[in-house]
């Protein structure tokens, strides 16, 4: 059985609905799945709905952007938290609000860039046709690839959205790992060599992590290589942190498929014991 625990919908900076997800993990024989979205669970409800007419289990799952020490932007997934709970709803409200503001400084931003460039602005509301959650870079990136101004997604980035980024918010990653817990779930560290390629540097960070709650490492993704991969269930066997698997699929990466990894390889259930009875803790 194929799982896929990483997988972003409309609601963050994903294209395809949690439904349309939910059909196309069944079409592609994943049976287990989680809709991590960027700082938001809004999508949870909607896949967790979608999954019962296809027999797919939808882990309640999210993606937390936190500070670690001089590090930012580390992601943090969270896992088997409960969703609906009041008080840590209303820590991502506030984290929504926050990244609304910014994104619309950074449109205002790309917009001078065009008038300099004697094209048209883009509206906000063009760019919140393809956003069903959080207005993020991603949406303005479609906008002016829909435009014809921009080649792909990473032309768009390189061009506009890089040279006029606005600072972001991050979670404390000492709050943000108590939050989880303190929500039912676990915490994961999301592709860790997307931090650090020194490999010492990342195992140290590791280290120290886990002694503020880290519970697992997401041993198997797209963004580390086949040695990297082992380096991190190796070290993930040692400290007894939990492993998990995921494309971190956003429904545009060419060449990137659910419920598989680099050289196509398939993630197999057998890591579902583990987180399941970490969570049961």
């Amino acid at each position: 059985m194929a799982i896929d625990l990483h997988i972003h919908s409309s609601f963050s900076d994903g294209t395809l609905t949690p439904a349309e997800l939910v059909a196309l993990a069944h079409s592609h024989d994943v049976n287990v799945i989680a809709i991590a979205d960027h700082d938001t669970v809004a999508g949870v409800a909607d896949g967790s709905a979608a999954a019962l007419a296809y027999g797919i289990t939808v882990i309640p799952a999210v993606e937390l952007s936190v500070q670690f020490e001089s590090w930012t932007d580390v992601h943090l997934l969270g896992y088997g938290i409960d969703y609906r709970n009041v008080s840590f709803l209303e820590q991502l409200n506030a984290f929504q609000r926050h990244r609304a503001g910014r994104s619309g400084e950074i449109l205002a931003r790309v917009n001078d860039v065009l008038g300099a460039e004697g094209r048209l602005v883009i509206s906000r509301n063009e760019v919140e046709s393809s956003a069903l959650g959080a207005l993020g870079r991603p949406h303005i990136a479609r906008a002016l690839l829909k435009r014809g101004y921009v080649e792909n997604m990473e032309d768009a980035f390189q061009r506009y959205l890089i040279p006029c980024a606005v600072p972001k918010q991050y979670w404390l990653i000492d709050d943000a790992i108590a939050a989880l817990h303190r929500i039912g779930g676990v915490a994961v560290l999301a592709h860790p060599t997307s931090i650090s390629k020194d490999l010492p540097v990342l195992q140290k960070m590791i280290v120290a992590l886990q002694s503020k709650g880290l519970d697992g490492l997401e041993v198997y993704n797209n963004m580390a290589w086949s040695h990297e991969m082992e380096f991190l269930r190796r070290l993930a066997v040692d400290l007894g942190l939990i492993m998990t698997a995921g494309s971190d699929f956003h429904g545009n990466e060419q060449g990137l498929e659910i419920g598989r990894g680099r050289a196509g390889i398939r993630f197999e259930d057998s890591l579902l014991a583990p987180l399941y009875e970490r969570l049961h803790r």
